[in-house]
């Protein structure tokens, strides 16, 4: 293993040229700060920020004015996440699902989810083969690399439970048989909050294992006059070809697995979670699993970043669609209207960040 090297600091701001640490009085005024190297990451993220490149750009294609919103959607599969996608009807969640899947020449399949799908449409059957007079099974759509699931909300309770298995341990049980599922495995799904008629919110298990909440939001006047260009006579869709393969996905993920996280970082991370579990306007916080999906999470972004170090700053930018998803508001707050990101935003800005010369 390289050793770190020492990046000289001068005037706040290190010679590097990257992007400013969250730090509580910023960078030191003068001297010297350990950054890891770990030798085969760093030259490792000159190919990833290339493979990475095309990806975004083939999803820019077809997504209009949502630079960051596909940078959050990249960094949940190198994190080995899944992605829940909310908002109301028609600003794009199925077709950025389906633009990512399109991106990476691997296996994908589509789920409706319907009030009358069966936990069995999902994972697969046993049926009785005749000839072989034997029961052999029928793998079912979520055998793929990337599985979208349409309108998740949609499907009662039995069926959502038939996905807890496969995102968490990826593998799927049927009767008494346990099957592995390829890697990269990805589940994403849309979901409608407006309407609620004919739909099961999705119960806290099957939440907290969603890596992270994104929402669309309405496009830019610009950027939907030139969906207009684009879409306005076929879908961009069409003419999407992969610009990567799943072999290549599998290796920027062992890279990311490798982004140095200090000491500091980890508690800062724990400190932002612990935070949730003690407020006093949540009556539900973030679990253990949410603090390691955070860490997930942010090793991805920095690497995305063109670092193999994460700073508190990435922490700080992923909180928002990383934890509040997982949290539950107490009546009280939730008659003021105060939602679950107006807490995370407000521990951001008050658990106090780690001090790198400690």
């Amino acid at each position: 293993m390289e050793l770190p090297i020492r990046i000289r600091v001068r005037r706040g701001r290190a010679d590097t040229g990257r992007r400013r640490a969250a730090w509580p009085d910023g960078w030191p005024e003068e001297g010297l700060v350990a950054v890891s190297t770990h030798g085969d990451v760093g030259r490792g993220l000159e190919g990833l920020a290339k493979i990475s490149g095309r990806i975004s750009g083939a999803i820019e294609s077809v997504i209009e004015g949502k630079p960051d919103v596909v940078r959050l959607a990249l960094t949940v599969l190198l994190a080995e996440g899944h992605l829940l996608i909310e908002d109301v009807p028609g600003v794009g969640k199925t077709m950025l699902a389906k633009a990512l899947a399109r991106s990476i020449d691997c296996s994908v399949r589509r789920i409706q989810f319907t009030p009358d799908l069966l936990p069995s449409d999902i994972t697969g059957v046993s049926a009785y083969n005749q000839e072989r007079r034997e029961f052999e099974f029928k793998p079912g759509p979520v055998f793929a690399n990337i599985v979208v699931g349409d309108e998740i909300n949609r499907a009662s309770p039995k069926t959502q439970s038939a996905l807890l298995e496969c995102m968490e341990e990826r593998q799927v049980t049927v009767d008494g048989h346990t099957y592995g599922l390829d890697g990269p495995f990805m589940v994403i799904a849309t979901q409608n909050p407006v309407e609620m008629e004919g739909t099961y919110p999705l119960p806290e298990a099957q939440r907290d294992r969603f890596t992270a909440r994104i929402s669309m939001g309405y496009p830019a006047p610009g950027a939907e006059l030139e969906m207009l260009d684009v879409h306005g006579r076929t879908s961009p869709l069409e003419d999407l070809s992969p610009v990567a393969r799943a072999g290549d996905v599998r290796e920027l993920i062992e890279l990311v697995r490798n982004v140095h996280v200090s000491t500091s970082v980890r508690n800062y991370a724990i400190a932002l979670v612990t935070a949730t579990r003690e407020h006093p306007e949540l009556r539900l916080g973030a679990s253990p699993r949410a603090t390691l999906h955070l860490v997930r999470a942010a090793r991805a972004y920095a690497a995305l970043e063109d670092r193999d170090y994460v700073l508190p700053d990435d922490l700080q930018y992923l909180a928002g669609p990383v934890l509040a998803h997982r949290l539950l508001p107490t009546a009280e707050a939730q008659v003021e209207r105060r939602l679950p990101e107006h807490v995370v935003a407000e521990l951001v800005a008050h658990v106090p960040v780690p001090d790198p010369r400690r």
